[in-house]
């Protein structure tokens, strides 16, 4: 009786030992996962790199949305939950997980070499997916009198309304300061000093009461669209797709954008990792990435792509010569350094 007893325990530990065991091999041998912004962005990527891709390459792959943090990508990475493998992340998450390890180190001969990108796309964690403009968005049907620029946009005298930013102090700060007076060329020269963060958040309070604060960039053009606000800021491209595709009548101001460069990287420990780099290959060929610009006017990384577009797309995107002539550009270093304190100080300004 107590061999029969024992026999079975070793068989029923063999069992779940074996099903433990086939659980873990089915969590590694999971299908390639790639992650960007969700919205009429990552619409224009499902028909430009995510289905071809999947027919070229006869594997699945899934696509998911995030709105961003490098918490998420440490809860990922550290937590034992990587179920993400291919992830477009902003400069500065970039830099952190890049120097947190949270990213593989990217072996550029896989993916066309070094030299077929434009050289700030090119790092040692992520390789450059779009380049692209926070701008100030409206509707030319609902205003009257169309916004000039970030003063304009602070003015609710001249022009009544609710208006939109992005929940945080990045970009936030930088426009005020902007709506302020401040020359673009010399933004971060002024917000580097404890005067200039008192005076971006003075200016805010002069519009704090009609502000609706967006986190994800599909909501800008939904709450342009409903009314619910009268001006925004906004990704660039999210503007042009609603024209094209919504038959919108949405204006830009390219006056004052803040631009910047979003990379794609493979997160550490992926178990996808060949997938992963087959999948960065074909998203950073030249001819993949102008069929991008061509559905959404965002920057390309590869150096050949600009050549293959038409003039009538070139002249809607960021990188434009004369919508890039007074822009700025996002200053990485500056909020590596300050981005805790000033979200800290953002979050109680917000709270009151």
């Amino acid at each position: 009786m107590l061999k029969r007893k024992t026999g079975r325990i070793a068989l029923g530990f063999v069992a779940a030992f074996s099903a433990s065991a086939a659980l873990a091999t089915v969590a590694q041998a999971r299908d390639l996962t790639v992650v960007s912004w969700g919205g009429a962005y990552q619409d224009a990527q499902k028909k430009v790199y995510f289905e071809p891709f999947k027919k070229a390459a006869g594997a699945p792959m899934n696509d998911e949305s995030w709105d961003g943090g490098v918490g998420v990508l440490r809860a990922k990475v550290q937590g034992g939950a990587a179920t993400w493998d291919v992830v477009q992340v902003e400069s500065d998450e970039l830099a952190v997980g890049c120097e947190e390890g949270l990213f593989e180190k990217l072996d550029y001969s896989r993916i066309g070499g070094e030299a077929a990108y434009i050289p700030p796309s090119v790092n040692a964690c992520g390789v450059g997916a779009i380049l692209y403009d926070f701008v100030l968005g409206y509707d030319k049907d609902k205003l009257k009198q169309a916004p000039s620029g970030w003063a304009d946009f602070f003015d609710t005298k001249k022009i009544p309304g609710k208006r939109a930013l992005r929940q945080g102090p990045k970009t936030t700060l930088e426009i005020a300061l902007m709506a302020d007076g401040v020359a673009p060329k010399d933004v971060y020269k002024v917000l580097a000093t404890d005067e200039g963060v008192e005076r971006a958040f003075k200016k805010l309070d002069t519009i704090k009461g009609d502000i609706v604060w967006w986190k994800a960039g599909a909501q800008p053009p939904q709450l342009l669209a409903s009314g619910e606000v009268v001006m925004t800021s906004v990704y660039n491209g999210r503007i042009d797709t609603a024209n094209k595709n919504e038959k919108k009548n949405f204006g830009i101001v390219w006056d004052g954008a803040l631009f910047t460069l979003d990379s794609w990287v493979i997160l550490k420990g992926s178990p996808n990792k060949d997938a992963a780099y087959k999948f960065l290959d074909f998203a950073g060929k030249a001819e993949n990435q102008s069929k991008l610009s061509e559905n959404i006017a965002y920057g390309t990384s590869n150096k050949d792509a600009a050549a293959l577009l038409a003039p009538a797309v070139l002249k809607d995107l960021p990188t434009a010569p004369d919508n890039i002539k007074n822009a700025v550009e996002i200053n990485v270093a500056f909020w590596l350094e300050n981005i805790d304190r000033l979200t800290e100080r953002f979050n109680k300004w917000a709270a009151k």
